[in-house]
């Protein structure tokens, strides 16, 4: 089952946006069992989007095309799209509607032209729009054109905001796939996501536990990312169950609480489940992750029964003040020390009150390094009614990685202290 998919936004094309899009909607089809073959990003140039249409209709069963169907004058696809398969623009009375609600409902005058996503090529339908005014397009080619072949095939058209696109995707262009192309060829995946551990120790320690399934069939795909790595098996065929079932149980049993999840979530998420589970809180003292901790937390629906607060620490003074750090202590260790970050953890959980206090104090560079504390030497503490422990790590990258690298270790901690691991 052949799908392509075509990005349209001259913005992608001069690296002023980062193309989401293409992990998210691999990621979704992948989960369905199709395969995406062939993915490229275009201008939004009229030549540059029909041409790609044209190409990859010429190969495929299904095209997906995002972008280009808001109201400015470079959004150019639904019109593009109509000329191309010789078919009238009609308007669509009911997202006429939909679009003059939207903006009455915010106490505001419909913009210039934004009526003009109410129109729609002849004979597509019409795929509504939850979270704005661009609703989305199918077209069904009962005769392929651009194929030899002439088969059936379909257009989807996408509006390019991810938080516009996500929900359309997978509320309602999801069950419009499986209706009018379904996938007959028998598939089977997991993800097992793994934190603080390399995607080439992942690969050492589990390919050959898995080399056998792999003459069978098993697919194995790594996915690394700061902080973690996503381990994915798959198979088609007859026997993908059997196969993806032992190679799962094969590599959590060698990889054991490295794996955190199987599911669609991120650490943060599984310890504010944790902590709520428990009935439990937790703190932040933060000085160079600038409240990065706190940030990933607080991301979490639910997150405020758990969290109660930081303190986000960057100076000596405030480490002092806020936290009841002694000044012999930054003194005589500096503020990037084990001395000090055992300080900072216990004394945010005296003055909150919570059952766990984190805490991170390094240096994330460029500057301020040393030969004995070189840049990325970071410090996390985490303190409990057990006591204090902290962990001296090294992220030499750039401050977003480091931020994100220290955040990661030291959810991930947490985690498997409320495991009990």
């Amino acid at each position: 089952m052949a799908i392509e998919i075509i990005n349209t936004g001259s913005e992608l094309m001069i690296g002023r946006v980062l193309n989401t899009h293409h992990q998210w909607l691999c990621a979704q089809l992948d989960e369905l069992g199709y395969t995406v073959h062939r993915q490229v990003s275009v201008s939004d140039e009229s030549s540059a989007i029909v041409d790609a249409v044209q190409e990859s209709l010429s190969r495929s069963n299904a095209v997906i095309l995002t972008g280009g169907l808001g109201p400015t004058s470079d959004d150019l696809t639904r019109g593009l799209i109509a000329k191309l398969f010789h078919r009238r623009t009609l308007v669509h009375e009911p997202t006429l509607e939909h679009i003059r609600n939207y903006f009455q409902s915010r106490g505001r005058e419909i913009p210039f032209k934004c009526e003009i996503q109410a129109q729609y090529p002849e004979g597509a339908l019409v795929i509504a729009n939850d979270f704005g005014t661009a609703p989305g397009l199918l077209i069904e080619l009962e005769h392929n054109p651009f194929n030899s072949s002439g088969e059936k095939a379909l257009l989807i058209m996408l509006p390019g905001p991810p938080r516009e696109l996500r929900p359309m995707f997978r509320d309602r262009v999801i069950p419009l796939l499986k209706e009018k192309l379904p996938n007959h060829q028998k598939h089977a995946s997991i993800t097992l996501k793994t934190a603080c551990v390399g995607e080439s120790l992942i690969e050492m320690e589990i390919a050959p536990k898995l080399e056998e399934l792999v003459h069978q069939g098993l697919q194995i795909g790594y996915c690394a990312r700061v902080g973690e790595v996503d381990l994915r098996l798959s198979a088609f065929g007859d026997s993908a169950e059997e196969i993806v079932r032992i190679a799962e149980k094969l590599s959590r049993d060698t990889l054991g609480d490295k794996i955190y999840t199987e599911h669609d979530e991120k650490l943060c998420d599984i310890v504010v489940r944790l902590l709520r589970q428990r009935g439990q809180t937790v703190g932040t003292a933060e000085s160079c992750t600038g409240g990065f901790i706190s940030n990933q937390l607080t991301n979490v629906p639910g997150a405020s029964e758990v969290f109660l607060g930081s303190c986000i620490t960057y100076s000596n003074e405030s480490k002092v003040i806020l936290l009841g750090v002694d000044p012999q202590s930054l003194k005589l260790h500096g503020a990037v020390s084990e001395k000090v970050a055992s300080e900072m953890a216990s004394g945010l959980r005296e003055r909150l009150g919570v059952d766990y206090a984190i805490s991170a104090t390094g240096i994330a560079g460029p500057g301020g390094g040393s030969e004995d504390k070189p840049v990325g030497t970071v410090f996390v503490s985490l303190s409990s009614a057990g006591g204090t422990q902290t962990h001296k790590l090294f992220y030499p990258y750039d401050r977003e990685s480091f931020k994100l690298s220290v955040a990661q270790f030291a959810l991930d901690w947490l985690r498997r202290t409320l495991n009990g691991i």
